[in-house]
């Protein structure tokens, strides 16, 4: 017999998280302490919708999730197709019995898992004025990443492309794989001019660089783009299989980027996935501002694709009131710490106060 505590968070940014979107002071989240009353067996999980932007924030959140949580404790399982429109409390609930049932946070057996490989991570630089993105990005180099992604988008573009230039100055795209991601700030009469100057300085690729649900302009700009494109917003609220075939074939996009709290769960992450692959589509995954409850589930999913690409993992030191980790950052790659005891979240989350 099963029961599922929901127990609110508030977690609170060690700077403030610049986007296009605007700035993040704070982040809310849902653990869910999901127990067998018969064997004692416990798992965590997190639900954590980002305001604004994921399309299950609704103001009865709460509610929703309370009754999905009964009925998941009730069933002993999670009913996937109920959930599909809310992907961060699918993420949380497949979380939660993949830990208990495990008994472990190892997730899957993966050479991740064993603390025989790390996950490639990029370094994030969050939006800031010049000479602060400058700084984290000279910080991010000389930490020994190999993949920089940069925030544009929301100060002036001409400084925007000196940062660049100057990363490009001292570093071949050889020696420094560059992404950026434009969080959507760009109108469609002026994206492809700016994507034919990003181009002078040898981008990997841009994320979304026009605004979500424009159809026709994206797949108008995937065609003639000098810069491979890859979707994330865009693929908000496309939750079946055939939207998603439908979405990838009317655009075309160079890549996707799965979020699986924003994107289905780890369920609806691999379809997407699956058909991308079917139309020579690349991908690769990253976080959403999760805790380290998440970031832990995401990286343990993410080591079953196998991938060689450098995956947007390394937001696990974003906050001050962070719950401990079982992972680490080596250089550019996240790693296991198997050699260590696995943090007791139980026991954490318990003792911490609930916030409002």
């Amino acid at each position: 017999m099963y029961s599922i505590r929901i127990l609110p968070r508030t977690l609170h940014f060690k700077q403030p998280a610049g986007t296009s979107r605007g700035v993040y002071l704070q982040r809310r989240v849902w653990f869910l302490l999901l127990e067998d009353r018969d064997s004692g067996q416990f798992g965590v999980g997190e639900c954590a919708p980002l305001p604004r932007l994921s399309c299950d924030d609704l103001p009865n959140y709460e509610d929703i999730l309370a009754r999905a949580c009964r009925q998941a404790a009730a069933d002993g399982q999670i009913d996937v197709d109920s959930l599909q429109s809310f992907p961060s409390i699918l993420f949380g609930l497949e979380t939660a019995f993949r830990h208990l049932r495990r008994g472990s946070l190892r997730f899957w057996d993966t050479p991740f898992s064993r603390g025989a490989a790390g996950i490639p991570i990029n370094g994030l630089i969050w939006m800031g004025d010049f000479d602060t993105m400058l700084r984290r990005v000279q910080d991010k180099l000389q930490a020994g990443y190999t993949c920089i992604k940069i925030k544009i988008g929301a100060i002036d573009f001409d400084q925007e492309l000196n940062l660049l230039a100057h990363i490009r100055n001292r570093f071949s795209r050889e020696q420094i794989e560059l992404r950026v991601d434009a969080n959507g700030a760009f109108s469609p009469a002026e994206a492809l001019r700016k994507l034919e100057r990003l181009n002078a300085f040898d981008l990997h690729s841009i994320e979304q660089p026009i605004r979500a649900g424009q159809w026709d302009a994206m797949a108008e700009l995937c065609r003639q783009t000098p810069v491979p494109i890859a979707l994330d917003e865009e693929l908000i609220g496309i939750n079946t299989p055939q939207q998603q075939a439908e979405l990838l074939d009317a655009i075309r996009p160079q890549y996707i980027i799965l979020k699986p709290s924003l994107h289905g769960g780890w369920h609806g992450a691999e379809s997407w996935i699956q058909l991308a692959r079917q139309r020579g589509i690349g991908s690769w995954i990253t976080s959403a501002l999760e805790s380290n409850v998440g970031l832990n589930s995401l990286a343990q999913w993410c080591a079953t694709q196998q991938s060689t690409m450098p995956q947007g993992l390394g937001t696990g030191q974003l906050f001050l009131d962070n719950v401990p980790s079982p992972l680490t950052i080596r250089g550019n790659h996240l790693w296991f710490q198997a050699e260590v005891p696995e943090p007791d979240w139980r026991s954490i989350l318990l003792q911490s106060p609930s916030t409002p």
